[in-house]
């Protein structure tokens, strides 16, 4: 590749945090024109790498051209200045801000008039910002609040667009988006190649990769693996230069056996509130139990009613005991974990520690007497995060500082040290790389051999169906079908049950 076709050039770029060695002599180009998509395991350094070309940390050392001459900003303003926009993977608005002020963060003084804000005249500027992506159904004079999280991430590609960039950096993005929503980020993704901008574009869905990305280039520990360009794509090779082995497109469960177990662990009857209408469905021992549908079905909501965050208006839930789950606190007394598919707003303290993330719901079971010796902590930490293999600095390292999948394995490792024996995961491997995912279908597989109960919620109809034992389908917040596991058993026949 010449270096007349660049936009964007990496050379020899290094980056560590403390011993992790989070980059390693990586270099790639991006071209005028080009989606390039950017892919490897959780820790791979595709995060880091980016973070770096928006200015949003330094480098160790290497070098970046734009155009053909030097790019080294000073901060992520001056990133911008210089045609940069990145949508970070995790969550980067403000709830107690408006849409609008989230859209104008730290660009206010355009809409000062005579020493005062002109809040009308930014209200209408960022609706225009929102209609031009063709998210005009957001207003932008709500509460950030009031959105869905979907809702705040279309906020934040309408920020990263008002500026017109020359090159958008999409951090798995999309796996907080519905269909329509990555219609919105494709078609824009669309006009910047047409427009002879570019697009650096991070997931773990190698289809979509293969779909959207007109060249691949492959990180692996922090290394350049290889670039491939679409006409070699080959689902199997991406898996193996991500991994550094051959991956079997079948990780999911193998038997095809329902659990037959009759004792009932969990209940939910005749729940109704926000996008939920009379739902009730009864969890088993031992049993895992899927619920699918599409992102605004209601099946997300569950998850909170069943940990006792959410009260319903009408119904109730109800552990086997018949004890009611009317707040977390029950939930926990009955062995309930949750997490989260918003992991880094409900489920972890990203700016505390592994250690005391892990630590947090186990206090009573580590502490002797008044007293919490750190021996006793990281004996703890050692034995509920065994066999995840969590890549961290140390224990003391922020939770912030990891990769997704990471940070997934610590908010596992929180709830194994804390005994649960119902896990409510919502979108278990939403963000997380095939190695990974790999490592929680088969913890998912071995607690339920234990006779561990799992209600799993996903967005993903093969994770649905590969995994658990009964599939229920929910369309407008009302369950519109069941299913036990089978063999005959489609995405196709449970997509007719969701639109």
């Amino acid at each position: 590749m010449s270096d007349e076709n660049l936009l964007l050039k990496v050379e020899h770029m290094y980056k560590s945090f403390g011993i992790t060695k989070a980059l390693q002599d990586v270099s790639f180009g991006l071209r005028r024109g080009q989606v390039l998509g950017l892919i490897g395991e959780n820790g791979s350094g595709k995060s880091t790498v980016t973070s770096i070309i928006a200015a949003l940390q330094p480098a160790d050392s290497g070098e970046m051209f734009l155009e053909g001459k030097p790019y080294a900003p000073k901060n992520s303003v001056e990133a911008q200045e210089h045609g940069i926009a990145m949508i970070l993977q995790e969550k980067g608005t403000f709830d107690l801000l408006t849409v609008a002020k989230n859209i104008f963060v730290g660009k206010e003084e355009r809409f000062v008039r005579h020493g005062f804000l002109d809040g009308k005249a930014m209200v209408r500027e960022a609706q225009k910002a929102l209609d031009t992506i063709g998210a005009d159904d957001i207003r932008a004079e709500k509460p950030l609040a009031s959105l869905n999280f979907e809702e705040r991430k279309l906020v934040e590609v309408a920020r990263a667009m008002y500026n017109d960039p020359t090159i958008l950096v999409v951090d798995e993005t999309t796996t907080a988006l519905s269909r329509n929503g990555r219609d919105i980020l494709y078609k824009i993704m669309e006009k910047m190649k047409s427009e002879g901008k570019s697009v650096i574009f991070i997931s773990h869905d190698l289809d979509e990769i293969m779909e959207v990305c007109d060249t691949v280039t492959i990180l692996r520990d922090g290394i350049y693996i290889d670039t491939i360009e679409k006409k070699d794509y080959e689902p199997a090779l991406l898996r193996r230069l991500m991994v550094g082995r051959e991956v079997s497109d079948h990780y999911y469960r193998t038997d095809m056996e329902s659990c037959k177990n009759p004792e009932v662990v969990l209940r939910m009857d005749h729940v109704s509130c926000k996008d939920v209408k009379d739902v009730s469905f009864e969890l088993h021992k031992g049993e895992i139990l899927g619920f699918g549908g599409l992102g605004d079905c209601g099946m997300h909501i569950l998850g909170n009613v069943a940990f006792g965050l959410t009260d319903p208006d009408l119904g109730k839930v109800t552990a086997g005991d018949g004890t009611v789950i009317k707040n977390s606190q029950v939930a926990m007394s009955k062995k309930i974990a949750y997490i989260s598919k918003n992991r880094d707003q409900e489920t972890l303290m990203v700016s505390c520690s592994i250690k005391d993330n892990v630590c947090l719901a186990s206090y009573d079971k580590i502490k002797k007497g008044p007293f919490v010796f750190k021996k006793d902590e990281n004996q703890f930490i050692k034995e509920s995060s065994e066999g995840l293999e969590i890549k961290m600095r140390d224990t003391d390292q922020y939770v912030m500082e990891l990769s997704g999948g990471n940070k997934q394995k610590v908010a596992l490792a929180k709830w194994l040290g804390f005994g649960a024996d119902i896990f409510i995961l919502d979108c278990p491997t939403r963000g997380i790389d095939i190695g990974v995912k790999s490592n929680i279908y088969q913890l998912m597989i071995r607690l339920r051999e234990e006779g561990k109960s799992i209600i799993m919620i996903s967005e993903e109809l093969a994770e649905v169906i590969g995994m658990s034992d009964r599939v229920i389908i929910l369309k407008e917040g009302k369950i519109s079908g069941e299913f036990t596991r089978e063999q005959q058993l489609t995405e196709l026949m449970l997509i007719d049950y969701m639109v």
